[in-house]
């Protein structure tokens, strides 16, 4: 229990030193570009490769309970609704972890075991400010992206499956896909997509700040980081969920 309360609160400290710099964007902007390109250039063509089967998957196992009930319009309304709400935030943070974060994790680990982050202290420079901060932006900033086209994709997805394999009409399936969903909703994913990505950024540069000297203990860390991400994305989808569902309860 030690352990692990002494490891919280590194990250927790880490996390919270990187974003108390953020009003300084004339120092970490340039490498915060940086990072976003990178981070979008490696997760773009998997988030497009996982969503469009994705919605799909969901409009084929939804279409088949919905057949038997004589309401085939109400697939897009489900579709929609289960990508907006749930899959598109966690799929992008899930993919920055598992591309973008284990670069993170790498990059600064290597810098770790080449004693550069103590040569940065010793300049005078604080390494947190320099490199935390514009990872946390960059990928809270391209998590809203990925989830937006994660969105995009799965209904693209799911267009194809409900309306031309099983002959939904298109406005039916468009109807029913608004239908349920409210601004809110989206907001709500939006602001999950920037806290998910945040997540996966500040578990990565944890792990590299405070990873075993050697390749071995930087390869480690990649695999950490990349579990406790999820894991913690997974426990803070659920306490944003539930809050939203009792300050925004869904339309019937």
């Amino acid at each position: 229990m030690l352990g692990w309360l002494e490891q919280s609160g590194k990250l927790f400290a880490i996390s919270l030193e990187g974003f108390r710099k953020s009003w300084d964007v004339r120092r970490w902007w340039v490498e915060w570009v940086e990072q976003c390109w990178f981070i979008a250039r490696v997760t773009t063509l998997p988030v497009m490769l996982i969503a469009l089967p994705l919605g799909g998957t969901i409009a084929l196992q939804v279409g088949q309970i919905v057949r038997q009930l004589g309401a085939e319009s109400g697939t897009g309304a489900t579709v929609v609704q289960a990508l907006v709400t749930q899959v598109a935030p966690v799929a992008a943070a899930l993919l920055i972890s598992g591309a973008g974060g284990s670069a993170i994790t790498s990059d600064i680990g290597s810098r770790r075991i080449r004693d550069e982050l103590d040569a940065m202290e010793v300049l005078g420079i604080n390494p947190v400010h320099r490199l935390v901060t514009p990872r946390l932006w960059a990928a809270s900033t391209v998590g809203v992206l990925l989830c937006s086209l994660i969105i995009l994709a799965g209904i693209a997805g799911g267009f194809f499956f409900n309306v031309v394999q099983e002959g939904v009409t298109p406005g039916s399936y468009f109807d029913g896909a608004t239908s349920l969903l409210q601004l809110s909703d989206l907001l709500i994913t939006l602001f999950k997509a920037w806290v998910f990505g945040f997540i996966a950024a500040a578990v990565s540069c944890w792990q590299g700040m405070t990873c075993d000297y050697g390749a071995s203990g930087v390869g480690r860390a990649v695999n950490r980081a990349a579990v406790v991400a999820a894991m913690l994305v997974f426990a803070a989808n659920y306490v944003i969920s539930t809050l939203a569902y009792t300050l925004f309860p869904p339309r019937i």
